[in-house]
């Protein structure tokens, strides 16, 4: 569940938020849970100075990307601290395995997802066979795919009633790939192409997908059913269907939609509903952005 505030600039108790940032500091503050997935937006318009620091704990795994330039961070470990810049696409990782400290200098935007301990763990041996042991990554250092990633989560999270748990889950599980692929220390096994679904397995899929409305089945519970891992079950999907489970999913919707609007006199509303989408705006953008019409001028013309 969507945890938003939109705080204003006003003196208030010093609280911190579960990263350790001073709550009260912050423009936005957006958290969504998902499974072994947390993920946050944590957005700073002052240019104050403000220190964060958390114990070390059985957490797991946090990767910050920065949306913006201009902040910097004193990240400060025992005895010993240094100065990092960060730019747009910057990134840090955070082991909470480890005590963390920080000054924070100036505004920030940051997009940032901690993942479970299991999930690492489970990743690390899925794409390299080994348990991994840590990440290696300069504190601001640049990386466009996570940046790019962080862009697309940012309007997920933003858009908070239109955020599709499947497409969430689904991002996580692609940064946290990246994450271990490419900061893990270990080379990744190199993943052979034709990694399809069986005939049952994508029935299966496919039927899961179809019969939950407004996205309430996770990925987890479908690659569950089809006794695959969640990574290598998306794969496998965009293998056979040339498609992502959310892409897929939405495009049915969105044909389902055109049968309703060519065949009923049911208002947008109602077969936005139907369709499984948060409600009339949703559709709208969704079925013009496939289509490439809004969804009440494409019945007028199928009716013409």
């Amino acid at each position: 569940m969507f945890n938003q505030t939109e705080i204003a600039p006003i003196t208030a108790a010093r609280k911190k938020d579960s990263l350790g940032c001073l709550a009260n500091q912050l423009h936005k503050d957006i958290e969504l849970e998902a499974g072994d997935f947390t993920f946050y937006r944590k957005c700073r318009r002052q240019e104050k100075t403000s220190e964060v620091a958390t114990p070390a704990s059985d957490r797991g795994v946090l990767i910050g990307v920065s949306l913006s330039a201009g902040h910097r961070r004193r990240i400060i470990s025992g005895n010993r601290s240094a100065m990092h810049e960060f730019d747009k696409d910057s990134v840090y990782i955070r082991n909470f395995e480890e005590d963390y400290r920080a000054d924070l200098h100036g505004a920030f935007d940051f997009v940032l997802v901690e993942f479970s301990r299991a999930f690492i763990t489970n990743t690390g041996y899925e794409r390299s066979g080994t348990h991994m042991t840590g990440f290696s990554a300069q504190p601001g250092g640049k990386d466009p795919i996570f940046g790019h990633l962080a862009q697309v989560l940012a309007l997920a999270l933003d858009r908070e009633s239109e955020a599709s748990p499947l497409f969430i889950e689904q991002l996580g599980v692609t940064i946290g790939t990246h994450l271990v692929d490419h900061y893990g220390g270990a080379p990744a096994q190199s993943v052979k192409p034709g990694r399809r679904l069986s005939g049952l397995h994508e029935a299966r899929a496919k039927d899961m997908l179809l019969a939950k409305t407004q996205d309430n089945v996770s990925l987890e519970e479908i690659a569950n059913a089809c006794n695959l891992s969640r990574s290598y079950f998306i794969r496998a999907f965009r293998e056979t269907t040339n498609r992502t489970p959310h892409q897929w999913l939405l495009e049915q919707r969105i044909e389902r939609a055109r049968h309703l609007l060519r065949s009923s006199d049911a208002s947008l509303s109602e077969i936005a509903i139907a369709c499984g989408f948060s409600d009339q705006s949703h559709f709208t953008r969704t079925f013009t952005q496939l289509v490439g019409t809004p969804p009440g001028s494409w019945r007028r013309l199928a009716g013409s």
